[in-house]
């Protein structure tokens, strides 16, 4: 019988060695995901602080005093509006426009084309003021040079000019102060004092005037500032002179309601988001942040920010908790509460020390101090936990790269034995076949 050797050639070392590497950096594996949740993480943490500085500033902005200073003036004229300040008092009264303010205007006689020259004795004009100053243009001589001096911003005219087209290429020239009121009557002539095309029909500037209760007060405008301590009213031009306007100053919760509300949604909101980072899994998907103690903490103390340190509720002012741990604002009792006693309610959520917003924004701003915030520190403790993953990853890399240079160095020396035996194995199976048969 013929003997044959047979099978020892074909060996893949390379793939065997790439095969065991993987297997080799399933630990490394492991640190890189450990990373990437990390990261994860200090990212969900960082988006979780902005939000709570954002939640401290408006808790503060709602705290002010201002907030909870809600008089409001109403006007019962369409044309006559009324504005208040913090200080305030409750009132009404009437006001009977007797007149608006008027600018001053000068409606030049002789019409005359825009390129037609307009000045005599000079290109230079004069404009005379009523307090006395006057003022040198100077112009190329013509109806549109002049319009253009008199608008032009840098020679701050206190006027504005227009060429009004009565025909076809004839135009007068119209020129009105940019003020109202009496002190803003002027002059405008050629520069020796001679009247300019034909000279003007004027229409003297006027000051506004209102009665309160037989007292008369004017203004260079049409809004008489501090009319009343802390009350402003403004004529529209389009109020007719005699009309009377109703201004009622009273207290009003529409801005609190919505400031109240505006902080409860922004609460919600973040407890919300809390919840959800910090979901352990078992009804839903797990929270880039389960299982953390300082999250948990601050979700605690967040809700807590309800109920005053007296152990008292907010229920009667209509804010409290529901059972899933949600706030509820009851807007309707919130304004009944505030109307029977603003000073109350004012305490409860605002200004004072204890107030809602008060404790809100010293949760927010405990947690989320550039420096000294619970957050802060969560965040660089996981950030140097980072760092240490990435430490261990990179030794990774060195150690394998070596278990690499191991595994390929002991397989080609296996594989330089296989192929020594091959070549024996064929050296020996041509002498079996150069033996004679009988």
């Amino acid at each position: 019988p013929v003997a044959s050797v047979s099978g020892l050639s074909g060996f893949d070392g390379a793939s065997i060695v790439d095969q065991l590497m993987q297997l080799e950096t399933v630990g490394q594996t492991r640190l890189q995901t450990r990373v990437k949740t990390e990261e994860s993480a200090v990212k969900a943490l960082q988006a979780l602080n902005s939000r709570l500085a954002g939640l401290a500033t408006k808790a503060g902005d709602t705290g002010k005093g201002e907030t909870w200073s809600t008089l409001a003036a109403t006007s019962s004229l369409p044309g006559v509006s009324a504005t208040a300040t913090a200080s305030t008092a409750a009132t009404s009264f009437s006001v009977t426009v007797d007149r608006l303010a008027l600018s001053h205007q000068l409606a030049f006689t002789t019409p005359v084309a825009l390129t037609d020259a307009v000045t005599s004795g000079s290109t230079i004009v004069r404009l005379d003021k009523l307090d006395g100053t006057a003022q040198d243009l100077t112009t190329d001589g013509t109806l549109a040079g002049l319009v253009t001096a008199l608008n032009d911003p840098a020679n701050a005219t206190g006027v504005r000019a227009s060429a009004v087209r009565v025909a076809d290429g004839s135009y007068r020239l119209l020129v009105e102060s940019t003020s109202t009121g009496q002190a803003s009557d002027f002059a405008l002539t050629n520069l020796d004092g001679s009247p300019l095309l034909g000279g003007a029909a004027p229409r003297a500037g006027q000051d506004a005037q209102v009665t309160i209760g037989g007292i008369q007060a004017t203004s260079a405008t049409n809004t008489f500032s501090e009319l009343l301590p802390g009350v402003s009213v403004t004529l529209a031009a389009s109020v007719a002179p005699g009309s009377t306007a109703e201004i009622a100053v009273a207290r009003s919760s529409t801005t609190l309601m919505a400031s109240v509300k505006s902080l409860v949604d922004d609460v919600n909101t973040l407890l919300k988001d809390l919840d959800t980072a910090t979901a352990s899994g078992a009804t839903g998907p797990k929270g880039v942040l389960a299982g953390d103690s300082t999250i948990r903490s601050l979700r605690t103390a967040l809700g807590q920010a309800l109920y005053p340190g007296d152990g008292s509720s907010m229920a009667g002012l209509g804010l409290q908790v529901d059972r899933y741990g949600k706030l509820v604002l009851d807007e309707t009792a919130l304004a009944k509460a505030y109307e029977a006693d603003p000073a109350r309610v004012a305490a409860a959520f605002g200004p004072t020390a204890d107030g809602f917003a008060a404790r809100v924004q010293q949760v927010a701003k405990t947690a989320s101090e550039p420096f000294s915030g619970a957050l802060g520190g969560v965040i660089q403790s996981r950030n140097d936990g980072i760092k240490r993953l990435n430490d261990s990853v990179a030794q990774w890399d060195l150690r394998l790269e070596l278990r690499r240079t191991t595994l390929t160095r002991q397989f080609t020396a296996l594989e330089t034995a296989l192929n020594q035996m091959n070549s024996q194995s064929s050296w020996l199976s041509g002498q079996i076949d150069s033996l004679p048969t009988y």
